[in-house]
C-alpha cells in the first residue's frame, strides 16, 4: 500500500475511536427474528427494521426454494439487455397495485433508487427543496444533481413555503422528504406538503422505506395514513424492511414518470438485475400482507404498549405512534454505557449519537416487531428501569 495514503487512514480510524463514532459489528449466529444469537448466547432483538417478523418466516423460506430452482441465482445482466424475467415485471405490477399507482420500477436498494430519481430528473434549471432531517440516501442522491438545493427545517410548513417562493421561478420545484423518519420515528406532515405541492406548482417525493408494509388502514405507507393517495409524485421504497428484510428497492409513480425513469436513470440502465430469488420472495410477501393483516394489528398492539411501559416508567420519548421508539437520553456516553449494559441484561439494542444524530440528542433507538412477545417487551422495559436506576441515579 502507498506509505502515505496508509497514514492517512490509519489517522482518520484513529480519530474515528477517538470521538466514539466507532461503529462496531457483532456478528449474528442466526437468523434474523426476535431473537438472535451473538456467539454462544441469544438476545431478545430490539433494533431490526424486520417490522412485520418476516425475515425468517418459514413460509418466505420455502418461497425462496421455489424461486431458486424456478428461475436461477442470478441474470449476470442489466435489466435492458437480458436481464429481465417475468418475475420482475409480475412484481413490479404488484408493487404498483399495493401502493396505489400505475407502474413501478425495481432497485438493487432504496438507496440505489433515490441515487437514480434525482440525477434523471432534476437539472441545473430546477430546485430541490430538502426537509433538514431526510435520509442520507435522499441528501446524496440531491448532490448528485446540479439542481440550486434548499434545505427547510425540520416538518416545518412555514419555512418550506418561503423556500418554495423563493424557488419559484425555476423550471421545476421538488420538495422532498422521508414519509417516517428514521431517527425520530416521527411522521412527516404529508397533507400540508402536499397542498403546499399544489399551492406552488412543486413536485413530490417520498421515501417511505420506514412505513411501506404496515402504515396506514391496509399498510400502503405514509400516504395512506396520511390520506393523500396519489397526491405523492414519486414514492420511492424497500424490500428491506417490513417486506421481508431482504434487499431491493422501487419507485411508484405514473406510467410516463417510470418509462422515463427506465430510459434515464443510471442505476437502472447500468446495474445488474435485482436477483430472481429476492423478486420471488418479495412478490411472495406482497401476496402475503394482502391477505393477511395480523402481523400488522400484533405490530401496532405491541408498539402501543411497549411506548405505555416506557412513558409510565419515566422515560422520555416521542410522542408520535410508531414502532421506532426513540428513548431520549441527551448525553452521548449515557447513551452508549446504557446500550452495554442492556447487552448484558440480552437485550439487543444500539445507542445512536452526534453526528448521527444532533449534538445533546442521543438516544437508544427501540424498534418494536410483530413478533414480539408481551413477556418481551416487559423483560425490555424491566432492563431499561434497571439500567437507568444503575447508570443515572449514581
Amino acid at each position: 500500500m502507498n506509505p502515505q495514503f496508509k497514514k492517512i487512514i490509519e489517522n482518520e480510524l484513529e480519530s474515528i475511536k477517538e470521538k466514539g463514532l466507532f461503529k462496531e459489528e457483532r456478528i449474528l449466529g442466526s437468523k434474523q427474528g426476535r431473537k438472535i444469537k451473538v456467539g454462544a448466547k441469544s438476545y431478545l432483538n430490539f433494533c431490526s427494521n424486520n417490522y412485520l417478523g418476516l425475515a425468517g418466516d418459514k413460509k418466505l423460506i420455502q418461497a425462496g426454494k421455489r424461486a431458486l430452482e424456478k428461475w436461477g441465482f442470478g441474470l449476470s445482466s442489466v435489466r435492458f439487455i437480458c436481464g429481465t424475467q417475468e418475475i420482475h415485471k409480475e412484481l413490479e405490477r404488484k408493487v404498483a397495485r399495493f401502493m396505489g399507482y400505475q407502474d413501478a420500477i425495481l432497485y438493487g436498494s432504496c438507496y440505489d433508487a433515490n441515487l437514480a430519481l434525482f440525477q434523471a430528473i432534476a437539472t441545473d434549471q430546477d430546485a430541490i427543496i430538502s426537509d433538514q432531517l431526510n435520509h442520507a440516501s435522499l441528501i446524496d442522491g440531491v448532490r448528485l444533481t446540479k439542481a440550486e438545493r434548499f434545505i427547510y427545517n425540520h416538518a416545518d410548513m412555514r419555512d418550506l413555503e418561503e423556500k418554495l417562493k423563493a424557488a419559484q421561478k425555476k423550471r421545476l420545484r421538488l420538495i422532498v422528504t422521508d414519509g417516517v423518519f428514521s431517527m425520530e420515528g416521527d411522521i412527516a406532515p404529508m397533507k400540508e406538503i402536499c397542498d403546499l405541492a399544489e399551492k406552488y406548482d412543486a413536485l413530490v417525493v417520498m421515501d417511505d422505506s420506514h412505513a411501506t408494509g404496515f402504515m396506514g388502514k391496509t399498510g400502503r405507507g405514509t400516504h395512506e395514513f396520511s390520506g393523500v393517495g396519489q397526491r405523492v409524485d414519486f414514492i420511492t421504497s424497500t424490500f428491506g424492511k417490513a417486506l421481508g428484510g431482504a434487499s431491493g428497492g422501487f419507485i411508484v409513480s405514473t406510467k410516463e414518470n417510470i418509462e422515463f425513469l427506465r430510459q434515464r436513470s443510471r442505476n437502472y440502465i447500468f446495474s445488474n438485475s435485482l436477483p430472481p430469488v429476492i423478486a420471488g420472495v418479495n412478490s411472495f410477501v406482497i401476496g402475503q400482507i394482502i391477505k393477511n393483516s395480523a402481523p400488522r394489528k400484533q405490530l401496532w398492539e405491541n408498539t402501543r404498549y411497549f411506548r405505555k411501559k416506557m412513558q409510565e416508567a419515566g422515560f422520555q420519548i416521542s410522542p408520535q405512534e410508531h414502532p421506532i421508539v426513540p428513548i431520549m437520553l441527551g448525553d452521548a456516553k449515557i447513551a452508549k454505557n446504557m446500550a452495554a449494559e442492556l447487552f448484558k441484561e440480552e437485550i439487543y439494542v444500539v445507542a445512536f449519537a452526534y453526528p448521527v444524530v444532533p449534538e445533546g440528542k442521543a438516544r437508544i433507538r427501540v424498534q418494536i416487531s410483530a413478533e414480539h412477545t408481551r413477556k418481551d417487551l416487559d423483560k425490555a422495559v424491566k432492563a431499561f428501569v434497571k439500567t437507568k436506576k444503575e447508570l443515572i441515579s449514581n
